[in-house]
Protein backbone atom coordinates (compact mmCIF):
# COMPACT_ATOMS: atom_id res chain seq x y z
CA UNK A 1 0.00 0.00 0.00
CA UNK A 2 1.35 3.62 -1.15
CA UNK A 3 2.05 5.62 2.32
CA UNK A 4 -0.06 8.22 2.62
CA UNK A 5 2.81 10.61 4.53
CA UNK A 6 2.29 14.13 3.96
CA UNK A 7 4.58 17.48 5.02
CA UNK A 8 4.18 18.37 8.63
CA UNK A 9 5.96 20.54 11.24
CA UNK A 10 8.66 19.63 13.47
CA UNK A 11 6.11 20.65 15.97
CA UNK A 12 3.14 18.44 14.94
CA UNK A 13 5.23 15.58 14.62
CA UNK A 14 6.63 15.88 18.59
CA UNK A 15 3.00 16.33 19.16
CA UNK A 16 1.93 12.97 17.89
CA UNK A 17 4.90 11.06 18.90
CA UNK A 18 4.03 12.49 22.90
CA UNK A 19 0.29 11.85 22.39
CA UNK A 20 -0.14 8.52 20.97
CA UNK A 21 3.43 6.87 20.99
CA UNK A 22 4.25 7.49 24.77
CA UNK A 23 7.44 9.14 23.48
CA UNK A 24 9.11 12.01 25.85
CA UNK A 25 11.25 14.90 24.59
CA UNK A 26 14.04 14.35 26.35
CA UNK A 27 16.29 17.23 25.44
CA UNK A 28 17.13 19.56 22.32
CA UNK A 29 20.49 20.82 20.94
CA UNK A 30 19.72 24.19 18.11
CA UNK A 31 16.31 23.20 16.10
CA UNK A 32 16.93 19.27 16.53
CA UNK A 33 14.64 17.28 19.63
CA UNK A 34 15.85 13.90 20.71
CA UNK A 35 12.99 12.01 22.07
CA UNK A 36 13.21 8.29 23.83
CA UNK A 37 10.45 5.99 24.84
CA UNK A 38 10.58 3.17 27.11
CA UNK A 39 9.55 -0.71 25.96
CA UNK A 40 9.79 -4.18 27.37
CA UNK A 41 13.04 -4.69 24.94
CA UNK A 42 14.74 -1.45 26.12
CA UNK A 43 14.77 2.22 25.31
CA UNK A 44 14.05 3.81 21.84
CA UNK A 45 14.79 7.01 20.64
CA UNK A 46 14.68 9.10 17.84
CA UNK A 47 15.62 12.91 16.43
CA UNK A 48 13.21 15.51 14.91
CA UNK A 49 14.02 18.43 13.49
CA UNK A 50 11.90 22.21 14.59
CA UNK A 51 11.13 22.73 10.88
CA UNK A 52 8.08 24.59 9.81
CA UNK A 53 7.77 21.40 7.80
CA UNK A 54 9.96 18.47 7.34
CA UNK A 55 10.79 16.29 4.14
CA UNK A 56 8.61 13.24 3.74
CA UNK A 57 12.25 11.54 3.47
CA UNK A 58 13.26 12.93 7.00
CA UNK A 59 9.84 12.13 8.52
CA UNK A 60 10.55 8.72 7.53
CA UNK A 61 13.73 8.66 9.08
CA UNK A 62 12.48 9.33 12.41
CA UNK A 63 9.84 7.20 12.23
CA UNK A 64 12.35 4.36 11.40
CA UNK A 65 14.11 5.29 14.69
CA UNK A 66 11.41 5.22 16.84
CA UNK A 67 10.15 1.83 15.22
CA UNK A 68 6.92 3.04 14.16
CA UNK A 69 5.26 2.02 10.91
CA UNK A 70 4.08 4.70 8.76
CA UNK A 71 0.35 3.38 8.35
CA UNK A 72 -0.04 3.56 12.06
CA UNK A 73 1.87 7.30 12.10
CA UNK A 74 -0.50 8.64 9.30
CA UNK A 75 -3.69 7.90 11.00
CA UNK A 76 -2.99 10.69 13.25
CA UNK A 77 -1.78 13.11 10.66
Amino acid sequence: MLSRLKKISGKDCIKILCNKFGFLPVRQRGSHVVMTKQTDSGKIGTVVPLHKELKIATLKNALALAKIDEDDFVQFI
